[in-house]
């Protein structure tokens, strides 16, 4: 009984260390999906209207990944090599200088993996919680 016990809790732990669904096994279709992500967030700082203050309590933080869904590839994306489509929707806070106060900012990008990697393109907005088309 005990042997079994601690075969179990074993097995548990093993299954704790196991990557995500956009870690970093080789034949995860998803794999460098979340280095691309946090790339992203460092041109959201470098390029956004709401992050461009540089005083100290007016920074862009608190970003959010609000949700991440794959969609379906057409056999058009198949033929050229696609192997991924993933719609991704990220939320911040940061400083609006005209209105001189705290702001919430959002935007979806779409990630297309291929033989080369990951490329990302802007998206329309979609809803923050399915990442669903509005």
């Amino acid at each position: 009984m005990r042997r079994a016990a601690v075969l179990a809790a074993l097995l548990l732990l093993g299954a704790c260390n196991q990557p995500g669904p956009s870690g970093g096994q080789a034949g995860d279709k998803f794999a460098g999906l979340d280095a691309e992500i946090l790339k992203w967030r460092s041109q959201i700082l470098a390029a956004d209207p709401l992050c461009r203050s540089q005083a100290q309590d007016q920074k862009c933080q608190s970003f959010e990944v609000a949700c991440k869904a794959e969609r379906n590839l057409s056999p058009q994306d198949q033929a050229k090599g696609i192997t991924a489509h993933v719609v991704a929707a990220m939320s911040w806070n940061g400083w609006d200088p005209k209105l001189r106060q705290p702001q919430a900012g959002s935007r979806a990008s779409e990630f297309t993996k291929d033989a080369a990697g990951w490329t990302r393109a802007e998206h329309a907005p979609v809803n923050m919680e399915s990442c669903a088309d509005l």
